[in-house]
């Protein structure tokens, strides 16, 4: 049965403590309340009209001018009035490209490529049919191979 009384008296502290939180909390809020009707309401500030009572007046801000402007846009016109000269412009630069101008950059590098392995496979059929045809088809090979030099030049 004790521990049913201890119960009861600890119920009876929290009670309390809650009741003067309570206390303290309302003595907080009604000090703060009078320190708000104490402060002075904000003063109007009439920036983009013109108020039509007198004593409105007084509030009203004066306008406002520009500032002077003119040395620094003296300094800006004289240096735009200054001659640009462009540095040996590279028309290929300025001239558009053709639409598959990057593709054929990218194939170049395989195209030399292929073009020294078509030389070579050239290069070798010919010495084939030498070792095997007669000097009849050693004549006219050389003759042929001469010919295609000059329509590659």
């Amino acid at each position: 049965m004790e521990g049913v009384g201890n119960l009861e008296e600890e119920a009876q502290k929290r009670k309390e403590r809650l009741k003067s939180l309570k206390r303290k909390n309302t003595n907080v809020t009604s000090s703060d309340s009078k320190n708000k009707d104490v402060s002075p309401l904000p003063r109007p500030m009439f920036r983009s009209y013109k108020p039509q009572d007198e004593s409105l007046q007084q509030a009203k801000l004066q306008d406002a001018e520009p500032e002077k402007v003119d040395e620094e846009v003296k300094d800006l016109v004289e240096a735009g009035k200054e001659k640009v000269v462009l540095q040996d412009l590279d028309i290929a630069s300025l001239a558009p490209r053709k639409p598959d101008w990057d593709l054929k950059r990218d194939v170049a590098k395989k195209l030399e490529k292929l073009e020294r392995r078509t030389q070579k496979a050239i290069a070798e059929l010919i010495w084939e049919r030498l070792k095997q045809g007669s000097d009849d088809n050693l004549g006219a090979m050389l003759t042929m191979t001469d010919t295609r030099v000059l329509q590659d030049d």
